[in-house]
């Protein structure tokens, strides 16, 4: 039986409070039996879930989360389904989805046709969903044609209305309480007053606080202790004290500082719900920058479709100032298009047939007729939503230590309450002083502020750049840029434009130009390094054979035999190594590459006819982005397979002084091991294809080029435009972003620590405490969307 591979799934969890909270589910998750990995993020409310199939179902972890007193954000499907004839068909159907992997619960009414499904979009889609149903044999078709609902922002948005009404009320009825209480002194206090309190602040406590003390009883319940049990046990103190001094003893009462407690926090909670939802706004910029419909042409005919209905194959229109709905290759017309909202390069790019254009971006000023290559979760579009989104939810080292904090802080803040209670009263026999003041100490401290410090910051720095074209595929990575001091440029297609051309043709004998030229290309004409398609590219006219046999040497050249003789193009060591004698034109050759073009020989059954140079032009932005680089104090290296001269000739122009040339595709690797053993931290910058060991080897691995799959895979970062400049304004975003963690942690842990031993002494009255609290956690959030505002340009 085939071994089932390990899954990703992620769940949009709500109800979590602090970061007390993250970390239990955390904790509770990973012992399940087969969890491979998890993260539970505060900021972004999602838990990612690494798990094998064979041992465990998504089903278990909704439930698991739902037992541990949060919820779980589910989407909901409606689909009339077609075809049902008896109980028996959708008896079937509901069987079949309820058995399916990521839907949670689905119901078929044979009735009136229709399907209700709840499921996860971490796991399955409405399109995976709408083929089992095809695949039973039955014809689905979506109810809801005007888009799929935005469920995480909806539940978002009720959340803060809820805290906004709560808020609302416990503000209007602590107003009464509030001039009840500071008409007179509390001494003179008057039964009816202390009644009148009693019956204003009761609703508050109840309706209020129902929060905190249905939070404070799960997390309990669940072996934890969370920012809710600390809210609730701090309103409580002051509101049973108030009721046994209103009823049973002599005191004063403290209504208004459990209401103003409650009323603050809850205020502290709705900020924070709307500043959070602030912080993922990048990928609902990126989802929305989709087209709504596609003109297809299906039999002979131009039709509007919804763009979800474009399937592969598609022969897809796009007039001038239209966006082009999905990725496609172009089959007929010439234009410019606006590729700015995904590469951040804003020179609008040429676009002929052959060409690949990219959904979402928009075409200037030509009709194009392009065939649709990828559609849905494949298209470019999606691919750099869903590495923005993973990026977001990952965590960055530097948060362990707050991780570590936030799992023993509530417990600890009780303890020292509670310390702080009984060291009161003995040295002062004062009980509503002990009260108070260990009331101050619960309402003050702040877990939320530890556990938001990290993940705003990342998921804020991930968007930014995400928006710039910078693409990083991890909290880890963002955190590692900052660091780099050694980065490794390789030259074709990184700092020059990749796109060589033949610059000189020279001859030996009797052989002509054309000659060499026809010979040469012929030879080339199934190689597709650059160099070769250079010299195919400038044979176009001449008529070419196909050579009897063709091989590949990779770093050195080719080997062909045509018309039964053997054809070599290529380097000096290809000659050497054939025993070829090329002593007649090694000083032509040297100049060629002293001027930094490539020379290569061309010989037939081992006799030398002559050399064609090719020249592949730096790119403008070089020796700016190289200069920029070595201005961080980043020590850049440049590497490539050309002889030293050449690269030499190339690295003089950009400004490197260090260069690794003649370095085969799989010596790369080898060469950033070298630098990391002379103790850097290396950067590896290349095209993401041939570069993807060298990517993988380094410390950290950038791609550059158009965010290709195995770009995106091979790389931690990838620059969706050509520009090396993109490379300083990441790094540039990470210490930016790195800058603003050490803030929000630094923030975090001081406020704590001298917040709570402050409350504990005595000088903080609890409802300063709690405003305290409340502004704890809104401003770290507020200090990571600073981020959106900083610029990145140097």
């Amino acid at each position: 039986m085939r071994r089932l591979e390990n899954r990703k799934i992620e769940l949009k969890v709500t109800g979590m409070t602090c970061a007390a909270c993250s970390s239990r589910i955390e904790k509770v998750i990973r012992k399940m039996a087969g969890v491979v990995e998890v993260n539970v993020n505060l900021a972004l409310e999602k838990a990612i879930i690494t798990y094998n199939p064979k041992e465990i179902s998504p089903t278990d972890f909704i439930h698991k989360i739902k037992d541990l007193g949060y919820n779980v954000i589910l989407n909901h499907l409606e689909l009339r389904v077609g075809g049902m004839t008896c109980a028996a068909c959708s008896s079937r159907v509901e069987k079949k989805l309820n058995k399916t992997d990521g839907i949670t619960k689905a119901v078929v009414n044979l009735a009136t046709e229709k399907a209700v499904i709840e499921y996860n979009d971490g796991v399955i889609g409405p399109q995976e969903i709408e083929k089992i149903i095809v695949d039973l044999g039955y014809k689905p078709e979506a109810l809801e044609k005007d888009g799929i609902v935005d469920h995480e922002k909806e539940e978002r948005r009720k959340e803060s209305r809820k805290q906004l009404y709560l808020f609302v009320f416990a503000a209007i009825m602590n107003i009464p309480i509030m001039l009840l209480m500071y008409s007179m002194p509390g001494h003179m206090m008057s039964y009816k007053s202390k009644l009148l309190q009693f019956i204003l602040a009761t609703p508050v406590q109840i309706i209020a606080g129902w929060q905190f003390y249905r939070g404070a009883y799960k997390s309990l319940k669940s072996g934890s202790a969370n920012m809710d049990v600390l809210v609730a046990l701090g309103t409580t103190a002051a509101y049973l004290y108030s009721v046994a001094t209103t009823f049973f003893i002599h005191g004063d009462v403290y209504y208004d500082a459990a209401t103003m407690i409650l009323a603050l926090i809850i205020l502290g909670k709705m900020l924070e719900a709307i500043a959070k939802g602030r912080t993922s706004e990048a990928i609902k910029k990126l989802m929305g920058l989709q087209a709504k419909t596609a003109r297809v042409l299906r039999d002979n005919e131009e039709i509007d479709v919804p763009v979800e209905e474009v399937v592969v194959g598609d022969l897809v229109l796009v007039r001038p100032g239209e966006k082009i709905p999905v990725d496609g290759q172009v089959e007929e017309g010439f234009s410019a298009v606006d590729e700015s909202m995904l590469t951040g390069e804003s020179i609008p790019v040429e676009k002929k047939p052959g060409d690949q254009v990219i959904g979402a971006t928009i075409n200037k000023n030509g009709l194009l007729r392009f065939k649709a290559t990828k559609v849905g979760k494949d298209s470019a579009l999606f691919q750099i939503v869903k590495l923005v989104e993973d990026a977001q939810g990952s965590k960055a080292p530097i948060q362990r230590l707050a991780d570590q904090v936030a799992g023993v802080f509530v417990p600890v803040v009780i303890g020292i309450s509670i310390l702080t209670f009984f060291g009161w009263y003995l040295l002062t026999g004062d009980f509503t002083k002990a009260l108070m003041t260990m009331t101050a100490v619960l309402v003050i401290a702040c877990p939320c502020s530890l556990g938001l410090a990290t993940p705003t910051a990342i998921m804020v720095g991930t968007g930014k750049g995400a928006e710039n074209g910078i693409l990083i595929k991890g909290g880890e990575h963002l955190e590692k840029a900052h660091a780099i001091n050694a980065i490794i440029l390789d030259k074709t297609g990184t700092i020059t434009k990749g796109q060589p051309e033949v610059t000189d043709i020279i001859t030996l004998g009797e052989t002509t130009e054309e000659e060499l030229l026809k010979l040469a290309a012929t030879a080339e004409k199934g190689s597709e390094h650059p160099l070769g398609l250079a010299i195919v590219k400038k044979a176009e006219g001449i008529p070419l054979d196909n050579p009897d046999s063709f091989e590949a040497i990779p770093g050195h050249g080719i080997k062909v035999v045509y018309q039964g003789k053997e054809v070599l193009v290529g380097t000096a060591k290809l000659m050497q190594e054939n025993e070829i004698n090329i002593e007649e034109i090694i000083k032509k050759k040297e100049e060629l590459e002293s001027a930094g073009k490539t020379s290569m020989l061309v010989t037939v059954n081992k006799s030398l006819l002559g050399i064609i140079a090719v020249a592949d032009t730096v790119k403008e932005s070089s020796f700016a982005a190289i200069e920029e680089l070595k201005g961080m104090g980043i020590e850049v290296v440049m590497i490539t397979g050309d002889n030293q001269r050449t690269a030499e000739a190339i690295a003089k122009e950009v400004g490197v002084s260090r260069v690794l040339a003649e370095v085969l595709p799989e010596g790369k690797s080898e060469e950033v091991e070298k630098l990391k053993k002379e103790g850097k931290i290396v950067a590896m910058v290349g095209d993401g294809i041939n570069d993807a060991p060298a990517l993988a080897a380094a410390d950290l691995g950038i791609a550059i080029g158009t965010g290709t799959d195995v770009a995106m895979e091979a790389a931690d970062i990838t620059l969706m435009s050509g520009d090396l400049l993109g490379v300083a304004t990441a790094i540039r975003l990470s210490k930016k972003t790195m800058r603003t963690i050490k803030q929000n942690l630094i923030w975090a842990f001081i406020y704590n620590v001298i917040g709570i031993p402050v409350a504990a002494s005595g000088y903080l009255v609890p409802v300063f405490a709690a405003a305290a609290m409340a502004f704890s956690s809104v401003s770290v959030v507020t200090n990571s969307l600073l981020l959106k505002r900083v610029s990145l340009k140097k």
